[in-house]
């Protein structure tokens, strides 16, 4: 690496010239990743649910559908509302009551069921059937086309109106995030940094480290929006730490080497990357872990992140040296004296009451851990949205008018005998909360040939093998009383036929509940023991992972607790990402303590010494890493409207505060009171004589002598 680090001082207005040129393609890989806004679409493909989806694809031509609800209009007006609606692309079909009925027949000769869904007062209801899946661009440009077309006097609602307003609203406040996280990230360097024009150089290596990041996602085909509403504001918070440890790293090498800036250069970004690469091979694990989960959202935020650390360490070690020995003159020219007051009397005061802190330790780790376990969580999308968006407007009026929160679709055979048919409908109308059902039967009675159906009605509730009927339920998604009203549904249509499914939002989210549940303490188990093994290498220990891993898990419970006594609800994906982020992410602090005190035990320093001159020489850059990534996370927190990418962000933010407090509160009080075992049980934390009075008593007493 030393001679890479002397090629890279030496050729430092190419690796600038390099790092330009390759933002082009970066740009246009950027813009050519599709961002997927559909949560649910990450349910892995053997659920009987995404089977579902995907036969209703391939056997009726559609995958997602939205109700349209009409209100103070005339039923002409509505059948030629409903012509246009049908016209729109990626339409298939428009359901209505005119569908198997002319506009002749009065309304009051509707079955009663039947009447009772279609229509309620003023206001009428049909469904639209699109021909493509909930969460695709032909099916949420269609919903956009048609709330163009419908006019105030019209609600759409459905989840492909629920996934088209995600995508509004993220693609309108994306680019905030971006920067008001700079902003922030900025303000914090100002207060830190010696010098004006380093805080602007951090941010630039930083920020195209971000746009490679983002460009080189167009591999992946696609990514979530909340993976890429989390990846500038992770990565910025991240790895902000590797380019502090160069700057540092650079200023203490020209001081002793008296002037020669590029060696002093290529010594940094040899050490630099040595320390670095065992700094973020942690917060790699942690991103890694979520590899792991089912639900593969998790999968999409552990390969990019991941991907963000390594690219982010690449551009430390290449862009920023270029740029500082570049603008170096400018850089001496802009120097002040540090914002940021000393902290060595702090330092020394909390090494000096290290018992009440971890009396406080102690105090706290209950309702914590309780806290943790009991936190509220909800699955229901459109909770994390706000309540003005139309899609929620919708929604509501869906429940006002039509007492309806859901619709379940039911495959099963069309070769079904059709008294069976019969029966099976009338089992599941009986089913608790089930408003109604729509069936062939519902339009055309038990008594109508089926030779005399309607073609576009037998197109619409029939494929090749299949036949489809709709559900109404009044209850809400990811409610228990969906879910047991699924599956008393699925026990009836299972009943009469092994291939029949209940499919749609609700069952999908159930499924969901049910997937990330396991996710949740698998991914946790995976992080904490691949974060256990990294420190267990690099110190040579078996006690220190138990200590260091004990101490972020704690901050984690606190964070998570937090929420619980609040009485505040998070949504899934907050609950499962944070604990793998925030351990990865933050054990570095205690790493950095830890490196410094075996450092100073091993030099012959005794217990309170050590852990004291190792807690001084490294709490300044502690808080400096803690308010970087609070920093590049609070505004976010503050901003967002998508309770999603707020809640991590609030999480995230919280986070760093607090596995910073426990660090340099909590971690030297542990040092002190496990010292003995430390030493005993860990490699470099005696000093060599006495190691080796230790391996003579031991060998003797292993030799009985």
């Amino acid at each position: 690496m030393d001679s890479i680090g002397k090629w890279i001082a030496k050729h430092r207005k190419f690796i600038i010239f390099l790092g330009v040129l390759l933002l082009i393609p970066s740009v246009i890989g950027y813009v050519d990743t599709r961002v997927n806004y559909d949560i649910l679409s990450y349910l892995p493909d053997s659920l009987e649910t995404v089977e579902g989806q995907d036969i209703m694809v391939d056997e009726f031509g559609m995958g997602a559908f939205s109700m349209v609800i009409v209100e103070d209009m005339e039923l002409k007006e509505v059948a030629a509302l409903k012509q246009e609606i049908a016209q729109v692309e990626h339409v298939t079909e428009v359901l209505w009551y005119d569908s198997a009925m002319d506009l002749s027949v009065p309304i009051d000769m509707l079955p009663k069921k039947l009447k009772e869904g279609f229509f309620r007062g003023d206001a009428t209801m049909m469904i639209v059937l699109f021909d493509n899946t909930t969460s695709s661009d032909e099916a949420m440009n269609a919903v956009s086309e048609m709330r163009k077309m419908v006019g105030e006097k019209c609600f759409i609602s459905g989840m492909t109106g629920i996934v088209t307003d995600i995508k509004n609203l993220a693609l309108q406040e994306m680019p905030i995030y971006v920067v008001i996280a700079a902003l922030l990230s900025l303000l914090v360097l100002l207060l830190t940094m010696e010098s004006f024009v380093v805080p602007f150089l951090f941010l630039i290596s930083i920020g195209v480290a971000i746009i490679y990041n983002l460009g080189s996602n167009f591999f992946l085909g696609e990514i979530s929006y909340i993976t890429q509403a989390l990846t500038a504001v992770l990565q910025l918070g991240v790895t902000m730490d590797y380019s502090i440890f160069l700057l540092n790293n650079y200023e203490e090498n020209k001081r002793q080497l008296q002037g020669s800036k590029e060696e002093a250069m290529s010594l940094a970004i040899s050490n630099t990357f040595k320390s670095v690469m065992g700094s973020s091979v942690t917060t790699i694990a942690g991103f890694i872990a979520l590899c792991f989960m089912t639900f593969t959202l998790g999968r999409d935020i552990g390969i990019v992140m991941s991907k963000g650390v390594i690219i982010g360490v690449l551009c430390c070690v290449t862009l920023l040296p270029a740029m500082i020995l570049t603008f170096d003159r400018a850089i001496e020219k802009t120097r002040h004296k540090p914002l940021l007051p000393s902290m060595d009397r702090l330092s020394g005061f909390i090494t000096k009451h290290y018992g009440v802190w971890l009396v406080l330790f102690l105090a706290l780790l209950a309702p914590a851990i309780y806290g943790n376990n009991h936190v509220g969580i909800y699955y229901n999308i459109d909770k994390s949205l706000p309540s003005t968006l139309p899609s929620n407007e919708a929604n509501e009026k869906l429940r006002e008018e039509f007492e309806m929160s859901n619709v379940h679709m039911v495959l099963f055979d069309k070769n079904m005998d059709r008294k069976e048919k019969l029966q099976m409908l009338e089992e599941m109308k009986q089913v608790e909360g089930v408003k109604w059902v729509i069936g062939l039967d519902s339009f055309i009675g038990a008594d109508f040939p089926e030779s005399m159906i309607p073609d576009n009605l037998l197109g619409i509730l029939q494929s090749e093998n299949y036949e489809l009927q709709f559900v109404c339920s009044e209850y809400a998604t990811a409610t228990k009383e969906v879910n047991a009203q699924i599956d008393e549904l699925q026990k009836i249509v299972k009943s009469y036929s092994a291939d029949a499914m209940v499919i749609g939002e609700a069952p999908l989210t159930k499924d969901l509940e049910d997937v990330t549940d396991v996710d949740l303490k698998k991914v946790n188990m995976i992080s904490i023991a691949a974060i256990f093994v990294i420190i267990m290498i690099v110190f040579k220990s078996i006690s220190l992972p138990f200590i260091l891993v004990a101490v972020i898990e704690f901050a984690i419970f606190v964070n998570m607790a937090i929420p619980y006594y609040q009485g505040i609800t998070l949504p899934f994906v907050a609950s499962i990402v944070i604990g793998t982020i925030q351990l990865g992410a933050t054990v570095d602090y205690a790493i950095l303590m830890t490196s410094n005190y075996q450092k100073e035990r091993g030099s012959g320093k005794q217990k309170k010494e050590a852990i004291a001159a190792a807690h001084q020489s490294c709490m300044k850059s502690i808080v400096i890493s803690g308010c970087s990534f609070f920093a590049a996370t609070f505004g976010v927190s503050l901003y967002s409207q998508v309770d999603m990418i707020g809640s991590i962000c609030t999480l995230l933010s919280r986070g760093a505060v607090i596995s910073t407090v426990v660090v340099l509160l909590v971690l030297p009080a542990m040092f002190m009171i496990f010292d003995p075992i430390i030493c005993h049980t860990s490699v470099g934390f005696l000093p060599k004589k006495e190691r080796r009075h230790q391996e003579y008593r031991q060998y003797r007493e292993e030799h009985e002598f």
